[in-house]
């Protein structure tokens, strides 16, 4: 009777919702300055009576809304994200992660005056770069929170329970000595060193774990052919199965650099972005989320354990609280994500049929954390066990 009178109230504000997606999907922000999606998602929830405080964790565009029960009981989090990507805007969906919490947490709300306990809405920018959520981490805004929920687009089959890995960013400069390319041994060449790191890691990735990654780019290397560069930039995408391994891979760089510095006389400066961690599902909450899902209509899977995974700042909320970062396909044939085509799914009708269902189905997980003792234990149960001690 309370889910149903919860996907009735979802649907009241059905055009609401669907508007703030569009709207968030066609004025595309990047990390840390997503001000427009962030007062749009907080006017509608201030519109529905939630409290909201606004640029929490000393972030301009991340917020906490919040909504009370009628007594102290478990607090639920519905997470949304609404950063894009340059260039190439919502190619990762998050207009339809806002606006999936954004309903979920509205249509919680309605019924909220029967439940004890407290439903949140936290607005975590900068998901493509940055770690929003690990910042919020540090500031300790999940520290009165119990449970988290958020769904991901995705063009392949929905599911629940798939993992993530460890990953970060890392740039490395090197300064030199400009020189006419005529006398090369008058200047210190820092494109010479930014190769070298390539090279050295080409030599190393023998020995890496098979689910370690690194990926660079050379983003500055000189001006001219005929000028030896005294200064060259590259940047790389780095990957491993736990934070443990990525913390030695990042090592391992820092090494080749130290090497790239001896060989050509350059000077490094390197910058390493914070670590997102491997992603800890709970399988508990995921598969309650997937029953209410499949009630919807909306068939649900469980990931090829086969094939490759990304990244995200929800990994380490997964080592504080039970976690779900469930998928919901929005597009039939495979499509790629963060690529113009995805950019072009994440507005489309199926989307947004999605966006709404999706809504539904995290709003009626949220009731069943609420309403069911039985649940939180095991899912309490499942996180101790889960999540590895070190953490």
């Amino acid at each position: 009777m309370k889910k149903k009178v919860i996907q009735d109230e979802i649907d009241s504000i059905k055009d609401d919702l669907l508007k703030l997606c569009k709207k968030i999907h066609d004025n595309p922000e990047l990390s840390f300055r997503e001000y427009k999606a962030s007062s749009w998602i907080i006017e509608l929830l201030k519109k529905h009576g939630f409290e909201v405080r606004e640029g929490i964790g000393g972030l301009d565009t991340a917020f906490k809304a919040r909504f009370k029960g009628k007594k102290a009981g478990p607090r639920v989090v519905f997470l949304a994200e609404y950063d894009a990507l340059p260039e190439i805007g919502h190619a990762c969906g998050h207009n339809i992660i806002a606006t999936c919490s954004v309903g979920a947490a509205i249509g919680l709300s309605k019924i909220m005056d029967s439940l004890e306990g407290e439903v949140i809405l936290m607005g975590t920018p900068a998901e493509e770069g940055g770690g929003g959520k690990i910042i919020l981490l540090e500031q300790n805004e999940f520290d009165d929170v119990d449970y988290a929920l958020m769904i991901h687009p995705t063009s392949q089959r929905s599911m629940i329970g798939r993992g993530g890995l460890a990953a970060t960013r890392l740039t490395v400069e090197f300064r030199g000595r400009s020189a006419h390319s005529s006398t090369p041994e008058t200047g210190i060449n820092a494109l010479s060193a930014v190769i070298s790191v390539f090279n050295g890691i080409d030599t190393l990735r023998p020995t890496f774990d098979m689910k370690s990654n690194i990926n660079g780019i050379i983003t500055k290397g000189g001006e001219a052919p005929n000028i030896i560069p005294e200064y060259a930039r590259c940047d790389f995408s780095v990957r491993a199965k736990t934070l443990t391994e990525l913390k030695a891979l990042v090592k391992k760089i820092r090494q080749i650099v130290d090497s790239a510095q001896i060989l050509t006389g350059a000077t490094a400066t390197i910058n390493v972005e914070r670590l997102y961690a491997e992603r800890y599902p709970n399988m508990t909450l995921a598969e309650a989320f997937k029953k209410n899902m499949e009630y919807l209509g909306e068939k649900i899977g469980y990931p090829d354990p086969n094939k490759k995974i990304g990244s995200s700042d929800i990994g380490n909320v997964t080592l504080k609280i039970p976690a779900i970062h469930s998928y919901l396909s929005i597009v039939d044939n495979l499509v790629n994500a963060h690529s113009i085509e995805f950019t072009k799914a994440s507005i489309s009708e199926k989307a947004m049929e999605v966006a709404i269902r999706g809504a539904k189905g995290l709003a009626m997980t949220g009731y069943d954390i609420f309403s069911d003792d039985g649940l939180r234990e095991k899912i309490d149960k499942e996180f101790q066990e889960k999540v590895p001690k070190i953490y």
